[in-house]
């Protein structure tokens, strides 16, 4: 095929896992990883939730579906083999009123067509045979749900791309892509070029993967690919609570997701390191990459900040969006503004949450893909042009679907050169 040089721009976990399936599909190629911040796993990868799904709510025979369970039995072996921290404790969706048992029944139909594997409805009895403090009417229980160190398994996987040879290139930031016939050539933003149009030669590449998460469609656009979907990004706040106060939850409890409102709602997870975080809500974020919170608030990035929130405002389909979705705004906005609502709402599955020792805890920005007509993107999305290939939208279950995700990219990136 003649594929001497391969690049693929972003660090997250699925940038890397499809880095290293390239090393093993291409032995004789040298692969290069860019990614724009000085470590792995800084972005959406490395503030989620740790969750390995199961595949439970995604409609039967989309790729979420598919690519899910397929990533689950990836990344179990892989986890174990490599001593990557990893528990199977079972999660438990759980249904508050009668209206809910409806939707409860069906996802539980769903989880079957899916092949989530050893599924069950509990009574209320036997709910708390799983988790003793959790309160509701019926509960979907799926034991092989877990929870991994999701940083740690991208560190792995690049260990395993530079074992074959690989590079990874950190503090180079790909800010356009040009398609020269065979090759696809790689801008690079000069160090302290943040906003102006002052780049480097990154070289050429007979073969480039794009994993660009929060800025997926900022590189298309530059790259003159098509600009949609758009990005928009959601911040999700964590509340923590560590020691014994965790001990309340021994592994996930979820809401009954609601088809009135886009976001999940509030709910509880134990991580690997034995804390158990509450939430996240969602409300729009002021940045692609705002962390920080309150005073904390980093002036430096005042100005990538007021382009983020420039781009948003100037996408009709987000004013379609938020015209169809007050309720959403508001009850997500009551759980942003007030913490003591927020916690209130976790409180509703665990009335012994103890309040006194929940934490503030870490905030995650999510790459909402969104279509012109407000409509959100709700599966993956993979594109290919030559020898470009690009994901343009990896949502949850992403990280835990990131080895099939990397699978199926490379398999559509290859057949591009035949």
């Amino acid at each position: 095929m003649g594929i001497g040089r391969v690049a693929v721009v972003g660090g997250g976990i699925i940038g890397v896992a499809v880095a290293r399936e390239l090393t093993k599909r291409l032995p004789d190629a040298h692969v290069t990883i860019f990614e724009k911040e000085p470590y792995l796993a800084a972005h959406q990868t490395g503030h989620n939730s740790g969750v390995v799904h199961a595949g439970l709510y995604y409609e039967p025979g989309s790729l979420k579906a598919r690519l899910c369970r397929r990533g689950v039995e990836l990344l179990i072996p892989y986890a174990i083999e490599h001593g990557i921290p990893y528990d199977e404790c079972g999660k438990l969706v759980v249904a508050q009123n009668l209206e809910e048992i409806e939707r409860l029944e069906a996802i539980f139909e769903r989880a079957k067509a899916n092949g989530v594997p050893h599924v069950k409805l509990l009574d209320r009895h036997e709910m708390r045979e799983v988790e003793p403090n959790v309160r509701g009417v019926l509960a979907l229980h799926s034991p092989h749900t877990a929870i991994v160190d999701y940083p740690a398994l991208t560190q792995q996987l690049a260990a395993d791309v530079e074992a074959a040879g690989g590079t990874l290139r950190f503090n180079a930031e790909v800010v356009r892509l040009d398609t020269l016939g065979n090759q696809v050539r790689v801008a690079i933003a000069l160090p302290g070029a943040e906003g102006s149009k002052l780049t480097e030669d990154g070289g050429a590449f007979d073969l480039v993967v794009t994993c660009a998460g929060l800025q997926a469609d900022r590189l298309a656009t530059a790259s003159g690919l098509e600009p949609t979907p758009k990005v928009v990004p959601f911040s999700g706040d964590y509340f923590v609570l560590t020691g014994e106060p965790a001990e309340v939850v021994k592994g996930l409890i979820y809401p009954v997701p609601d088809p009135a409102y886009p976001f999940l709602g509030v709910h509880l997870t134990r991580r690997v390191d034995g804390a158990l975080t509450l939430g996240p809500n969602a409300f729009l974020s002021f940045g692609r990459e705002a962390y920080s919170k309150g005073a904390s608030f980093q002036w430096e990035n005042l100005g990538r900040t007021a382009s983020d929130l420039a781009a948003t405002a100037g996408f009709g389909g987000f004013w379609k969006f938020a015209k169809n979705n007050v309720k959403a705004a508001l009850r997500e906005g009551r759980t942003a503004l007030s913490p003591k609502a927020f916690i209130e709402e976790a409180r509703k599955f665990v009335p012994e949450l103890d309040q006194a020792a929940v934490q503030p805890g870490p905030r995650g920005v999510r790459a909402q893909a969104m279509n012109p007509d407000g409509s959100l993107v709700d599966d993956f999305v993979f594109s290919t042009r030559g020898r470009l290939t690009q994901v343009r939208n990896a949502p949850s279950p992403g990280a835990t679907s990131s080895l099939a995700i990397a699978e199926s990219v490379v398999d559509k990136a290859l057949e591009s050169v035949k």
